[in-house]
């Protein structure tokens, strides 16, 4: 039995930027503190959500070195090191793991693409870059390439390869993933809306967006269900329906930041070609927000 890299709820965090678009750490670190201080199980550093790829490898890896010695051992941090360039994201592996990152979270190759074949040699390539456990991510929506549950089974052999982010929104491609993995790789959810659904499959946690805002009802309904609490771990889920639809009224992270902003959390700008949320949609945000109980 693979033993997971986190169980619970990971938070996919932002990274906030100064006005000049520069990262600022102070503010990072608050962010980091306040994930922590609200029961949060994991932080994510350089995801999809931290904006990585407006990033260059010295702020990248940047971000995740500050992460890890703020954290300093507390909860796992996992870094970001995914590219559609195998050689380039085998790098950024080696490099993250010898800056101490607990695990590894590697999207799959973007635009270019590749067979489900070549698939499996990419990551069998970033996973034997270092000695660090390895997370696939599988977001086809982003991506253009899903990771097909049989590819998965391959990928599970190797040692590193411990786990999958779980983001297609497709159940049933999920369900067979998880009767023909087993408990060779550990599955979390990449969908905030469906982490109930997904638990009940076996997976043990999610990487959420959702935390970014909510880290303790993030925390808490996965803690409930896990604990064998089901009821409770669906009335949360329930309840955050609305909030989760309206983080993803635009692309995500521009809710997510503006209701950071909203919250004084000094999130600061987007990187373009993200711009900033509508009037119309920010308000939606807002009227989701006050509902939820945030503002």
């Amino acid at each position: 039995m693979t033993k997971p890299v986190f169980t619970g709820s990971g938070v996919a965090l932002i990274t906030p930027f100064k006005d000049d678009l520069s990262i600022n750490f102070d503010v990072l670190g608050e962010l980091i503190e306040f994930q922590i201080a609200n029961g949060t199980d994991a932080i994510i550093a350089c995801g999809t959500t931290g904006e990585a790829a407006t990033m260059d490898d010295k702020e990248h890896l940047s971000v995740i070195e500050y992460t890890v010695k703020k954290v300093n051992g507390r909860i796992p941090v996992i870094a970001g090191t995914g590219s559609n360039d195998t050689r380039h994201g085998a790098e950024l592996c080696r490099e993250a793991a010898a800056l101490g990152a607990d695990a590894l979270l590697t999207v799959t190759p973007y635009y270019n693409k590749t067979t489900q074949r070549g698939l499996i040699k990419h990551y069998e390539i970033m996973a034997s870059a270092s000695d660090c456990p390895m997370i696939v991510y599988n977001v086809p929506s982003r991506t253009g390439l899903n990771v097909l549950p049989e590819t998965m089974v391959e990928l599970a052999k190797h040692p590193n390869i411990v786990g999958i982010k779980e983001a297609s929104g497709n159940i049933s491609q999920i369900a067979k993933l998880a009767s023909l993995v087993g408990d060779s790789i550990t599955i979390y959810s990449g969908n905030d809306d469906q982490n109930v659904p997904i638990l009940s499959l076996g997976c043990k946690g999610t990487i959420s967006v959702l935390a970014n805002i909510a880290p303790k009802k993030s925390h808490d309904m996965i803690a409930s269900f896990l604990s064998g609490d089901v009821e409770t771990a669906r009335a949360l889920q329930l309840e955050a329906i609305a909030l989760i639809d309206a983080l993803f009224i635009e692309t995500n992270p521009i809710p997510v930041k503006k209701a950071c902003e909203l919250l004084g959390m000094n999130p600061g700008p987007l990187r373009m070609p993200l711009y900033e949320i509508s009037d119309a949609n920010c308000e939606k945000l807002k009227a989701a927000m006050t509902n939820y109980g945030l503002l």
